[in-house]
């Protein structure tokens, strides 16, 4: 009686002799049935899923709720074997209520970032942050002006009329990155397997980085502390402290 071969998708194979052409339709018949299975799951073959939460702390503590927006945070994960680069996206980011409007997004290396202006008065958005700083200038309400971010890399937003006005573009070489919710959560999905980097961040942490294996079993919690005032501190784009603007 033969024995039990291995088992190859849905097939198994025996110990009997088959010929090289019956032996190419069999191991043709399994590799097809595997990646049906896959396409069943949802998700291609070699591709993974991670997930987890990011817990925020204070003085060694989880942070209270209060005045806590967990969103403003990013996870994204760089593979050890590079892949080809992300492409490039358009972005926006809308001043409202002498707000940035979200206060966080995340686009690969040489995305452009529009600013609309929805409010009645004049903002002009500037940033300081390398090969990516920009100064779009005094913008009136409209579709407003873009910059295209060059470099990865953290980039802080300001505006130069309003002191309290911040935000952040987190520019990343990576296709897989995502944006936690209100609570902390977070998932990247189509992975490739294998190591790399998985990297962290909450607007008023430092960023912090650990290395892994995916696929990673189970869910993750990362902690990361707060050591950042909620307003930056940081001076108008000429480097000199804000004063009373004539366009508040």
């Amino acid at each position: 009686m033969p024995r039990a071969g291995p088992v190859l998708g849905s097939l198994r194979l025996g110990a009997m002799s088959f010929g090289p052409l019956a032996r190419s339709v069999v191991v043709a018949a399994a590799v097809s049935g595997g990646l049906a299975v896959a396409a069943q799951m949802g998700a291609p073959p070699s591709q993974h899923r991670l997930s987890g939460r990011l817990i925020l702390l204070e003085k060694g503590r989880p942070a209270g709720e209060r005045g806590l927006d967990r969103s403003r945070a990013a996870v994204w994960f760089e593979p050890a074997r590079r892949s080809a680069a992300p492409a490039a996206v358009a972005a926006e980011m809308t001043t409202l209520k002498k707000q940035f409007t979200p206060q966080l997004v995340v686009v690969p290396v040489g995305s452009r970032v529009t600013f609309p202006n929805r409010d009645p008065i004049l903002h002009n958005v500037f940033s300081v942050s390398g090969k990516n700083s920009f100064d779009l200038g005094l913008v009136g309400a409209g579709q407003g002006k873009s910059a295209t971010l060059r470099e990865a890399g953290l980039v802080r937003v300001f505006c130069n009329v309003h002191h309290g006005m911040f935000a952040h573009v987190l520019v990343v070489q990576t296709p897989h990155y995502a944006i936690a919710d209100a609570r902390g959560g977070f998932a990247l999905a189509g992975l490739p397997p294998g190591p790399g980097t998985l990297h962290f961040w909450h607007e008023r942490a430092d960023p912090e980085s650990r290395r892994i294996v995916v696929p990673v079993p189970g869910e993750l919690e990362l902690e990361l502390p707060l050591v950042l005032p909620k307003v930056p501190p940081h001076k108008n784009k000429l480097g000199k402290a804000y004063g009373r603007s004539a366009y508040e």
